[in-house]
């Protein structure tokens, strides 16, 4: 047997029941008869926590690619430097300001590049997955006979 009991709910959240119950085509008596059950289970506390768990793993992961994902950028701008400064010669002064000038130029050409790449939604970790693994690829077709 079912004991009736009547209370009063805020519009805004009786709105969000009327509209569950009608996509899900269930009684909203059985909707809030849930609620109350989990709400009261001696497990939500655990279940609660399980979905916190799960949340931070996935965040966790999420954290640990973003940091490889710097690390590979931080490298990659890291011997593009030492290898720019190693092979590129000092320039006589007579050749400063037209080298300047080309640089202004280049900086602006790097600048419209770098935002088509990034409208396109191109990364380099992307490109750097497929080089490695034509490589490989190329590598095995090679000792294959």
């Amino acid at each position: 047997m079912r004991t009736k009991h009547t209370f009063r709910l805020p519009p805004d959240l009786a709105g969000k029941l009327a509209d569950y119950a009608a996509r899900k085509r269930v009684p909203q008596a059985l909707i809030v008869e849930a609620a109350i059950a989990s709400y009261l289970s001696p497990d939500a506390a655990d279940r609660l926590e399980a979905a916190l768990a799960r949340r931070l793993d996935r965040m966790t992961r999420d954290m640990e690619r973003i940091e490889r994902h710097v690390t590979i950028s931080n490298e990659a701008l890291a011997v593009f430097v030492r290898f720019w400064l190693i092979s590129t010669p000092p320039l006589p002064d007579t050749a400063l300001v037209a080298a300047q000038t080309k640089g202004r130029e280049r900086y602006e050409g790097y600048i419209e590049a770098l935002g088509r790449r990034l409208a396109r939604g191109r990364k380099l970790s992307d490109e750097i997955v497929r080089d490695v693994d034509g490589s490989v690829r190329a590598e095995a077709d090679e000792k294959s006979p």
